[in-house]
């Protein structure tokens, strides 16, 4: 029982970390447009109300926008292995010979030669399966992905919306934080880099990189993103009043 569970255990943990990219990568994207927005509201002067509106209207839309777009594209690689992989059991079918010779250059590249190179050939020619895998990965260098797209699109869905909340709090919870007009962007700020912190160390994580470099990197991100939105929000305020 002990076995089982710990096994299961790590299968859950290997599933999370499947798709622990796509929570980083949907969180940083909705963490920077809607700051980007908060930050080009502010600089136009707009009321609360309209800050709210554009930014969960920008939230909802652009993180079903970027979940379908996951989406489709996982499902295009999805579709274009399997098109692939049909194309190689069909040429092993029709043109066997030439396909074992591609097997016998990918092995003999690798430094295999004389008699141990004719019997890794035919052992793997052997099986139908074996054969069209070792063609996938050696030849066209495509590895399938396990993962869900649906999967993929419902995480970025969620991870845009979650992450990407965070620069709308100080406008939500204004009355609670006590805060006035004139403070909600800044507080805005702060609460932003809070989130680009977690999201950049949690980068960190998924590509075993260095923790500071990454949040110094998320940071910059976001920063240059919304000093342009804020700028563009100014001038174009003065320009149409």
């Amino acid at each position: 029982m002990d076995n089982t569970h710990d096994e299961q255990k790590i299968h859950q943990e290997r599933r999370f970390q499947d798709y622990l990219g796509e929570f980083v990568y949907g969180g940083i994207d909705g963490l920077v447009t809607t700051f980007a927005v908060v930050a080009g509201s502010a600089g136009a002067e707009l009321s609360i109300s309209v800050v709210l509106i554009l930014g969960f209207a920008n939230l909802i839309a652009d993180g079903f926008s970027m979940s379908i777009g996951a989406y489709l594209a996982s499902r295009s690689e999805s579709q274009n292995y399997n098109k692939h992989k049909r194309i190689e059991y069909e040429e092993i079918e029709t043109i066997p010979d030439r396909e074992k010779e591609e097997i016998r250059e990918i092995y003999r590249e690798k430094g295999f030669e004389g008699e141990l190179l004719e019997q890794i050939v035919e052992v793997i020619t052997a099986d139908k399966d074996r054969w069209v895998d070792v063609m996938m990965k050696e030849e066209l260098e495509m590895i399938p992905d396990s993962r869900s797209p649906f999967a993929i699109g419902t995480v970025t869905f969620i991870s845009f919306v979650v992450v990407g909340i965070i620069p709308l709090f100080a406008y939500v919870f204004r009355d609670t934080l006590g805060l006035d007009v004139s403070q909600l962007f800044w507080a805005s700020c702060v609460f932003t880099s809070f989130g680009f912190i977690g999201i950049g160390a949690l980068k960190a994580y998924v590509t075993q990189s260095s923790w500071w470099r990454a949040i110094i990197e998320t940071l910059l991100l976001g920063g240059a993103a919304a000093v342009v939105a804020y700028y563009v929000g100014d001038i174009l305020e003065k320009m149409l009043t």
